[in-house]
């Protein structure tokens, strides 16, 4: 494949993955990360950028992505997982939220007493239009898409040199509490949970898949190294992008109070708009952002809608369509704060279940192994994530839990995967090894 294709399969990657509602991310961590920054977000980008990245390469390894490699495991665990993803990037996070990132970042900054009534009357009309562009889905959607992408890209590049070079001289701030208390990198690392787009690049890499055969590759070795070439391209842009507005937070001073309730994300990015631009930055800023966010809200609902039509094809394209978007309506209206609370649990159990199996699909791949040492790793990973969630919540106490190695850094389940990949391979060692089409 040519360095220019190359190219374009990377740019597409990267429009995948740089979301309106990711953005918040970086500033909020550089800002409560302090002296800790470089560490911090170091742990981000491998979560935020290299994780997504690696989930695409992965799945290239078997001709039908995830969908099909994820059977290795067990048929039913490949639907069920799938749908867990599907439910979290679409109606039960990944969706209210741009709705709350477009509120808080087009409305909130110029209207006076918001409340829930101003976020009610906003999401009715967001998620109203929303539905209309999703019921009968038409290319004029990725048109938008295409045409804001590159819009949001250069209004971001520049926001980001302008206000580099007017804090340069600026010292970083003092650490939040918490990263006294805990690792910065594991706060850095599980904070890129939040962007989601680990566990979308498992639900998604199938169209990066057919993007490079459409261009006459074929061989799974080729699509392999190809993936890998566009992928890295996608992976730097992000990375500077997010490291960049990691640094802004980390050197901004507000010297305004944060508005109660608003995220610090997109308090920041809002603050830093009008000192680098005025008036015309936040106004800028605010409404590319919001298009941006109805676009994104736009494309999901029609993804998952398609998707669970494809598993339960008596239930009409459209009826999926009003389900997702009342679904989504509701939940945005808890305010974007409390949707990525909210999120936190349930993406702290499905994350290292994801990046467990990228990482056994390369293993295995490169390792004829039996299934035994893909299936026992999973099994056992789905449980400790789960009690590990359990306990740091404080819903029940699992006091054992804390002797397992890494647990203080959030990475009991690396430990878990080793041993389980051990154990499955002695056990089965005579069995048939996993061959993926």
């Amino acid at each position: 494949m040519s360095f220019k294709n190359n190219v374009i399969v990377g740019f597409m990657l990267f429009a995948m993955f740089f979301g309106a509602g990711n953005l918040i991310f970086p500033p909020g961590l550089g800002f409560e990360s302090g002296q800790y920054f470089w560490m911090a977000i170091i742990g981000f980008v491998i979560t935020g950028v290299g994780l997504p990245l690696i989930g695409v390469i992965a799945g290239s390894i078997s001709k039908d992505g995830f969908r099909e490699s994820l059977k290795v495991v067990h048929p039913a665990f490949a639907i069920i997982f799938m749908v867990v993803i599907y439910l979290a990037i679409g109606p039960f996070f990944a969706i209210p939220r741009t709705a709350t990132t477009a509120y808080e970042m087009a409305m909130v900054p110029f209207i006076n007493g918001t409340g829930w009534v101003s976020l009610l009357i906003f999401t009715i009309i967001f998620f109203g239009i929303v539905f209309a562009l999703s019921y009968n889905p038409s290319r004029m959607v990725d048109n938008i898409g295409r045409f804001l992408t590159p819009v949001l890209l250069i209004t971001i590049i520049a926001l980001i040199i302008r206000a580099i070079m007017m804090y340069m001289g600026n010292d970083s701030g003092t650490a939040s509490e918490g990263f006294e208390a805990t690792s910065p990198f594991s706060i850095g690392f599980t904070e890129g949970y939040l962007t989601m787009d680990a566990i979308a690049a498992i639900a998604f890499s199938v169209i990066v898949l057919n993007s490079i055969r459409s261009l006459g590759i074929t061989k799974r070795k080729d699509l392999l190294i190809e993936t890998i070439k566009s992928a890295s391209i996608a992976a730097v842009l992000l990375a500077v992008i997010y490291i960049s507005l990691g640094w802004i937070g980390n050197h901004v001073n507000p010297g305004v109070a944060q508005p109660e309730g608003q995220n610090l994300g997109t308090f920041l990015l809002t603050f830093v708009a009008d000192d680098s631009f005025g008036q015309f930055g936040t106004v800028l800023l605010g409404v590319i952002v919001a298009v941006a966010c109805l676009t994104t809200a736009t494309g999901l609902v029609v993804a998952v809608s398609e998707y669970f039509n494809s598993i339960l094809p008596k239930i009409s394209y459209e009826t999926f369509v009003i389900v997702f978007t009342l679904i989504s309506l509701v939940l945005a209206n808890q305010g974007l704060t409390q949707v990525i609370q909210t999120s936190v649990p349930v993406l702290s159990i499905i994350y290292p279940i994801a990046m467990a199996s990228v990482a056994l699909l390369f293993l295995t791949y490169f390792i004829p192994s039996p299934r035994l040492s893909f299936q026992i790793p999973i099994y056992l990973i789905i449980i400790t994530s789960i009690l590990a969630v359990v306990h740091r919540n404080g819903w029940v106490d699992f006091g054992w839990i804390e002797s397992m190695p890494l647990f203080a850094s959030s990475f009991e389940w690396i430990p878990v995967m080793i041993i389980g990949y051990i154990v499955g391979y002695l056990i089965g060692i005579k069995n048939d090894k996993v061959k993926y089409s």
